[in-house]
């Protein structure tokens, strides 16, 4: 005879699942996309020196209903040869997670550097296509260390409630 009741083994603990820390995906997008490519055709041609680049990047964050935040993430690419603009690309790249049983303390970095770092592969074709369809060679972009631009974004919040100023924060 099999034994078909519910309940537990001894030492089990039937909430643990649900109290487990969680993180899923609900949907990404792109919010807003600019690309200028002020030189077309002229500008496209072979013999034409390597730009410089310059790349930008942010990260936002701000709940959208409970459990639920969006994060975003902001780029700017500026790519100029001498004083003369090449290409400008600007994305910001969104994505909706839903959170649950995070710890207040682990919740921001989660939602400023977790969550772009989820993003990031999207961001990084996104940026490679564009740039290719515009005639470039497609801009294949270096990992982004959300860490250290996370630390970056804590110090910057420090020195200005130090000097006064209102520290940003992450909308979470």
């Amino acid at each position: 005879m099999t034994d078909n009741s519910s309940t537990p083994p001894a030492g089990a603990q039937p909430d643990a699942q649900n109290a487990a820390p969680r993180l899923s995906i609900l949907t990404q997008y792109v919010k807003d996309m600019s690309f200028e490519n002020p030189r077309a055709p002229g500008g496209l041609g072979q013999g034409q020196p390597r730009p410089e680049i310059q790349i930008g990047v942010d990260t936002r964050a701000q709940a959208v209903a409970d459990g639920h935040y969006e994060v975003s993430i902001e780029l700017n690419v500026e790519a100029k040869s001498g004083e003369t603009t090449v290409f400008l690309l600007e994305l910001s790249y969104g994505g909706v997670f839903a959170l649950a049983n995070i710890p207040d303390d682990s919740l921001q970095p989660l939602l400023l550097i977790e969550c772009p770092r989820l993003l990031f592969p999207f961001v990084r074709r996104i940026v490679s296509d564009v740039t290719r369809d515009g005639g470039f060679p497609p801009l294949l972009l270096d990992p982004i260390d959300f860490v250290t631009l996370y630390r970056r974004r804590l110090q910057q919040a420090q020195q200005q409630g130090q000097d006064g100023g209102a520290a940003p924060t992450a909308e979470a």
